[in-house]
């Protein structure tokens, strides 16, 4: 096990710059934070490339880290790779990895949804709804954002999670026949009024503007949730999850 007590370690600046977006799209790499998240990471097997753990923490007993290489660091360094109030100590540098889904039934897409803990729980909430993928579209924030990361719970180890196109995508799909819904206000059905199907895809959008209107006009059908009370809207991420369980029925 290496032992680094120096913040000016090369290795330690390195992983100081896996906070920034630039570094982790360069490196292909990205680091999550605390017990939870790292155990998920360890579960996946492949991804995780090390593991960082503060000499004030240590590895539960209970955890096989297997060949997997463990550097100690003082609590200083430690601290210095967080960006939360309470660090637990404890990280890991994990690869990133685009999955092909060329048999997924059920997809989520994201379009420009730029509210890191709102982005997490969808990709949570499509996780736990049993969803076969989610596409991130262009506008969106990092999908590797430590926020987004702590929000999405370990979802990121349990399906695949693609950015891509969302013009493309929603070609696509309507090629293979998969019906895609979309979200919105004006010119759309109650969700309640549509027929659920096994193969199906659900495109949300932006906190303030909501979906593209192009993406819009390429949809199978719009859907909107009623408002009873007094509220103009729900939260995005909220309506994800009623719409999604709603389809997934």
């Amino acid at each position: 096990m290496k032992h680094i007590e120096s913040i000016q370690n090369p290795k330690v600046k390195q992983w100081k710059k896996l906070l920034t977006k630039k570094e982790r799209d360069k490196s292909g790499t990205f680091l999550v934070e605390g017990f939870h998240l790292v155990e998920e990471a360890l579960k996946q097997g492949e991804s995780v490339i090390e593991i960082i753990v503060s000499d004030k923490t240590g590895l539960p007993p209970r955890w096989d880290s297997g060949e997997t290489p463990v550097t100690l660091v003082t609590e200083e360094i430690s601290n210095s790779l967080s960006d939360t109030e309470a660090p637990q100590g404890i990280y890991a540098v994990c690869r990133q990895v685009e999955i092909e889904v060329p048999d997924a039934k059920t997809y989520l897409l994201i379009d420009a949804v730029q509210d890191p803990g709102n982005l997490g729980t969808m990709i949570r909430t499509a996780d736990a709804a049993g969803i076969d993928a989610v596409i991130v579209g262009k506008g969106s924030v990092d999908v590797y954002n430590s926020k987004v990361l702590r929000s999405a719970q370990g979802s990121h180890f349990h399906l695949p999670i693609i950015r891509g196109d969302l013009h493309q995508w929603v070609a696509q799909l309507n090629e293979k026949n998969i019906s895609v819904y979309g979200t919105a206000l004006e010119g759309a059905s109650a969700y309640t009024d549509i027929s659920t199907e096994k193969s199906f895809a659900l495109l949300v959008g932006n906190e303030g503007n909501g979906v593209n209107k192009d993406l819009l006009e390429k949809t199978t059908a719009n859907l909107y949730i009623p408002i009873y009370g007094k509220s103009e809207s729900l939260n995005v991420a909220v309506a994800t999850g009623i719409l999604l369980y709603f389809l997934k029925k």
